[in-house]
């Protein structure tokens, strides 16, 4: 388990939102020691403040203010008896501190001229992108800030590993490819995002092929194919990339509470775009 110091400059490295918890005050006999630290995540925990009941009543306010996005510190103090299921008989004074804003986890698979034109726009948003690909010479010498290119032979790995709540946008050279990855980002149905470049046309083999290896309904509406606002035309790569960008962003936006509708899905907040989009790239 990485130690507490660690685990923020991971938080850090990745933009992810994390709260700092602190035994600030130790009365009698307690777990651990007043300046005891533990980092908690929506999804992991590290270093502790002792365990037992204590620690998960922790955990349990930490997560609750990181669901909340409050920025503010907030005080707690525990008895340690029946009633929390300790029998140090002490008391103790937590402080947690919640540590940043999350930002939106994008990752591209593809690194072809539409790939190319789009990283850019996305790494000037508020988010950290991973980029996909197995072609070396496809990316650029000098990647944006925000940017780490993953140069791999088995890109459907990487979805393994993909955070949840992560945007997912798929436009491989590559259309065996572009299914693959496909069928494994709907089989986690954990993400934020998930685009498929291509048209209708294309959509309407997809979805046959991903019912036939049981892809429900429910979440086949959920991948935008063709991706971008209809409203931003044309079939140039800059042209494609803003407009799946502009997506990206009504969908942030919506995500982390900028508008009214924050937990509506994508289908309700977008028309579908029926542009036909250019040769994949």
């Amino acid at each position: 388990m990485p130690n507490w110091i660690d685990a923020l400059a991971g938080l850090q490295a990745r933009g992810e939102a994390g709260v700092l918890v602190t035994i600030l005050e130790e009365r009698g006999s307690t777990p651990r020691n007043a300046g005891s630290k533990m980092v908690v995540t929506a999804s992991a925990l590290f270093d502790t403040i002792g365990g037992g009941h204590l620690e998960f009543k922790a955990l349990e306010i930490a997560r609750r203010l990181l669901a909340e996005g409050t920025l503010q510190p907030h005080l707690e103090r525990f008895s340690l008896g029946a009633s929390l299921g300790q029998c140090c008989g002490g008391a103790t004074v937590l402080l947690f501190e919640p540590l940043g804003q999350a930002q939106a986890q994008i990752t591209v698979f593809g690194a072809g001229h539409v790939g190319r034109a789009l990283v850019p726009l996305l790494a000037s948003l508020p988010c950290q992108v991973r980029w996909v690909d197995a072609r070396e010479q496809e990316f650029p010498a000098q990647l944006p800030a925000g940017v780490s290119r993953v140069l791999t032979d088995d890109p459907l790995e990487e979805v393994e590993h993909l955070p949840a709540g992560s945007y997912c946008i798929v436009m491989t050279h590559n259309h065996a490819l572009d299914l693959e990855l496909a069928a494994a980002i709907l089989a986690r149905g954990d993400f934020a995002y998930f685009g498929l470049i291509g048209s209708q046309t294309k959509r309407a083999r997809f979805e046959h092929r991903l019912r036939e290896r049981g892809v429900d309904a429910a979440q086949l509406q959920r991948m935008r194919c063709p991706m971008g606002l209809p409203q931003v035309k044309g079939k140039l790569p800059v042209e494609i990339a803003v407009s799946i960008a502009a997506e990206v962003i009504a969908t942030y936006n919506a995500d982390f509470g900028q508008h009214s509708a924050r937990h509506e899905p994508i289908a309700r907040l977008l028309p579908r775009s029926r542009r036909q989009q250019a040769q994949q790239g």
